[in-house]
């Protein structure tokens, strides 16, 4: 699916894609990489140390297929750049802490340069509260879309100017 996304930015038969590695609530197993235990139960460790090696090994395919996708985009050409140049890609998860389901504070990588309006590279932490939808209020604005709000968002990101 990552090689299908880069051939449809490629083509430019789409700006926009979503790809769904693992959802929350998914009893997939990845007999793969050796674990035939299904995800969304082995999120609910319980400070279990074996589950938690488990789900750390889940996150890390979903980790090498993103880098895989970045890898890909970095290596096509387009006009004077390449595609990741091009692009704004959001990874991350819709939750910090499956054990607890928390959904604050969530682990998320803003990778590309946004033809030019993103300055990859920073760590940003935000404050107590700050909704994800802020972060994609922020993205369209950078691609010329302006909506007074996107879901539960209060605003853009402040810090994300001059990125």
């Amino acid at each position: 699916m990552c090689d299908v996304q880069v051939l449809a930015f490629q083509s430019d038969l789409t700006r926009v894609v979503t790809l769904v590695l693992g959802r929350e609530g998914s009893n997939r197993v990845y007999p793969e990489i050796g674990i035939s235990d299904p995800h969304h139960p082995l999120t609910h460790h319980r400070n279990n140390p074996e589950w938690i090696e488990k789900v750390t090994r889940i996150n890390s395919l979903h980790t090498e297929l993103f880098a895989y996708l970045l890898g890909k985009l970095k290596a096509t050409a387009d006009g004077d750049g390449t595609l990741l140049d091009r692009s704004m890609l959001v990874y991350g998860s819709g939750l910090a802490d499956g054990n607890r389901h928390t959904h604050e504070a969530l682990p998320v990588v803003l990778a590309g340069r946004g033809g030019g309006s993103l300055k990859p590279g920073k760590h940003l932490t935000y404050s107590a509260g700050t909704p994800i939808t802020n972060l994609y209020l922020s993205l369209l604005d950078r691609m010329d879309v302006h909506p007074e709000t996107v879901g539960d968002s209060t605003g853009q990101l402040n810090q994300l100017d001059g990125l």
